[in-house]
């Protein structure tokens, strides 16, 4: 017969689309083509699979071969249909079986010498497949990322010629296997000396998952803290850590199988553009804010960021998704991130310092911070300043702070509770669920509404205070706000 149908995956975002590649053998001319709407790199394919055929010591068709890649109306793009449209000329010429095609889904681009090359997406590839009961094969170098999937068979080759011998029952193909998780014990609290005040807010972001405004002059250990925040939150679910790593898996950038379990922790330049940070690009690509979802995305010196690439970010802290639109396709990636900035206070960054070593003028020093937009300050949750160390602090037998395990494990209890109530932390609650939650008494009411009077706030920042103020009683072990939660709440607003 000189039809055969083939399957493979197409990569769409963080979703992996399933794709029929058939492939027709007529008599005329030898040709190949290739339709349904290929990219440059999917036609350049017909290079490469003639070659690996060959090296393969196959007979290629010198026919009129027609390749349709089905839906024809989703794009594709990369190398990842070499392998499939390989098997489906060899299949259409009668070289290997195809009664055995049909059991398979396959992924893998190919080099000239019929080697299978790795791809990205591999991860949402295997997901994707668990669902329909097929078995997975892919090149050596993805089988650890598939493994991951764990309702699915993922074979491994390291040639098309293995892969034909599986088919024809000549060879056995190894199964993927995934890595041993490598559990990083990563930075300690107990190396932050001092500051209790941004202790306690760095320990109440992590409780609640609240974003984070450190602000402070050079040295006093703002990326410190921002740094040992991933390890006070508690374990990511198999269900987050998939979803993470398959955003690394498609971002272009690798992902390390033996470390899927870890919160991402990113921290950009701030010379960094607006698409880097949500994503873009002709082939739309996650950004920043998406390769660290379900874990923490830091802003350095966030005053010398670009006024538009922090603007962009205001949508995706209220909803956790980022869409990215073209002319031709729209993609969705999630974004449900924990946002760390840092700033200093004035441009030389010592105002308000005890030494009066500044002397940056008011103007200066207006200037300077409203280079951050107000309604992106008023999306954080927790502004904290952090003094500048006295020097005894420093010390090497100076006295250590509380170590990562002792805050983790309050923050864990924290989280259950949290979870037991409605199913999310409290920074994710909607708004009729955070005044269900966070019923104040008459006089605490009072108190809330003269504050938001005098500071001038949002009804925004009012939920994101009730929000703050059940976290901390969360962490107290009480199970309503009480007047002392409220205050702390307010105290983190005032700047």
């Amino acid at each position: 017969m000189a039809l055969a149908l083939v399957h493979g995956r197409a990569r769409i975002g963080v979703s992996a689309p399933p794709v029929k590649v058939e492939v027709y053998l007529a008599g005329g001319l030898p040709r190949m083509s290739i339709v349904g709407l290929p990219e440059a790199t999917v036609r350049e394919a017909r290079d490469r699979v003639r070659a690996a055929i060959q090296c393969a010591q196959f007979e290629f068709p010198w026919r009129v071969i027609t390749i349709n890649l089905a839906p024809a109306d989703l794009p594709k793009d990369g190398g990842r249909f070499d392998l499939p449209i390989a098997l489906g000329i060899l299949a259409a010429s009668g070289q290997i079986p195809l009664d055995m095609l049909d059991q398979y889904e396959f992924l893998g681009e190919l080099g000239l010498t019929g080697e299978l090359r790795a791809v990205d997406g591999v991860l949402p590839a295997a997901l994707a497949v668990a669902r329909t009961g097929r078995k997975l094969i892919v090149p050596l170098a993805n089988g650890a990322e598939a493994a991951l999937a764990r309702d699915v068979e993922v074979y491994t080759a390291r040639t098309l010629l293995e892969v034909c011998g599986m088919l024809t029952g000549s060879k056995v193909l190894p199964e993927a296997m995934a890595p041993a998780t490598v559990r990083g014990s990563g930075p300690d609290m107990t190396d932050v000396r001092g500051q209790a005040h941004a202790r306690r807010a760095l320990e109440i972001a992590a409780a609640g998952n609240h974003h984070l405004l450190l602000i402070g002059p050079p040295g006093c250990g703002k990326t410190l803290l921002a740094s040992r925040l991933p390890g006070l939150l508690p374990e990511a679910s198999e269900a987050e850590a998939l979803e993470t790593a398959a955003i690394a898996s498609v971002s272009g950038r690798g992902l390390d199988p033996a470390r899927w379990r870890e919160r991402p922790f990113r921290a950009p330049h701030h010379t960094a553009s607006a698409v880097a940070l949500v994503g873009g690009g002709a082939e739309p690509r996650p950004g920043e804010i998406s390769l660290a979802h379900h874990g923490v995305l830091f802003l350095d010196e966030l005053p010398e960021w670009d006024r538009r690439a922090l603007e962009v970010l205001r949508e995706p802290l209220e909803s956790g998704v980022v869409t990215i639109s073209r002319a031709a396709r729209q993609n969705e990636f999630p974004a449900q991130f924990q946002l760390v900035a840092a700033m200093n206070p004035c441009p030389c960054g010592w105002v308000g310092d005890p030494s009066g070593r500044c002397r940056c003028g008011d103007e200066a020093i207006r200037r300077y911070r409203a280079r951050i937009s107000g309604p992106l300050l008023d999306r954080i949750d927790l502004h904290v300043e952090v003094p500048r160390l006295p020097p005894a602090l420093l010390r090497p037998d100076a006295p250590e702070g509380e170590s990562t395990a002792g805050i983790r494990e309050r923050v864990e209890q924290a989280r259950h509770v949290q979870q037991a109530r409605a199913g999310k932390t409290n920074a994710q609650m909607s708004q009729a669920e955070t005044m269900a939650s966070c019923r104040l008494t008459p006089q605490d009411q009072a108190l809330l509404e003269r504050a938001i009077e005098s500071l001038q706030l949002s009804a925004r920042s009012m939920h994101r205070i009730l929000r703050v103020a059940r976290t901390i009683a969360d962490l107290a072990g009480s199970q309503h706000i009480a007047t002392a939660h409220l205050a702390e709440a307010l105290g983190y607003r005032r700047g």
